[in-house]
């Protein structure tokens, strides 16, 4: 939905709505898993140590929460480095972050990540754009995560 004819920044209001093709399946590693535990100071053993995630019932270790974020942002290229969304990311400040998980990431995961543009507002010299990023199990799409990103990107001189 747009809510203002307004083109500030380039930024192009009538993508609002539209959805991009799923990425390329993304197999989760207990690798990267530890990478990002250590890189956002999780420390509880499920992340890294695969006994103690059995032991609490996951098949291996169990990712921190905001590793989504990596798929998340990985899908929102195909909208945001487009030439046709307009966006000029040296113009750009992540404004705002939600993540709804409907159940843990875990390692060896096979995940997709279909992008939606979901609003494009114009107020005050910003346009604030947000995607819903929808992370889904291959083959059966079973909903994993949704994070919901909203950038604010500031107009032109």
């Amino acid at each position: 939905m747009t809510d203002s004819p307004a083109r500030p920044a380039g930024v192009d209001p009538t993508l609002a709505g539209r959805s991009y093709a799923p990425t390329e399946t993304y197999v989760v590693s207990a690798a990267k898993i530890a990478e990002m535990a250590e890189a956002t100071g999780a420390t509880n053993p499920v992340h890294t140590d695969p006994d103690a995630a059995r032991a609490t019932g996951f098949p291996d270790v169990v990712a921190p929460p905001t590793f989504a974020v990596i798929l998340a942002q990985r899908a929102e290229q195909a909208y945001v480095a487009s030439p046709e969304s307009g966006i000029d990311f040296s113009r750009v400040v992540h404004a705002d972050e939600r993540l709804t998980h409907h159940r843990p990431i875990v390692a060896g995961d096979r995940l997709r990540t279909t992008v939606h543009v979901e609003r494009i507002l114009a107020r005050g010299g910003l346009t604030l754009v947000t995607t819903r990023a929808e992370i889904a199990e291959e083959g059966t799409d079973a909903p994993v995560t949704t994070v919901t990103s909203t950038l604010a990107v500031r107009e032109d001189a």
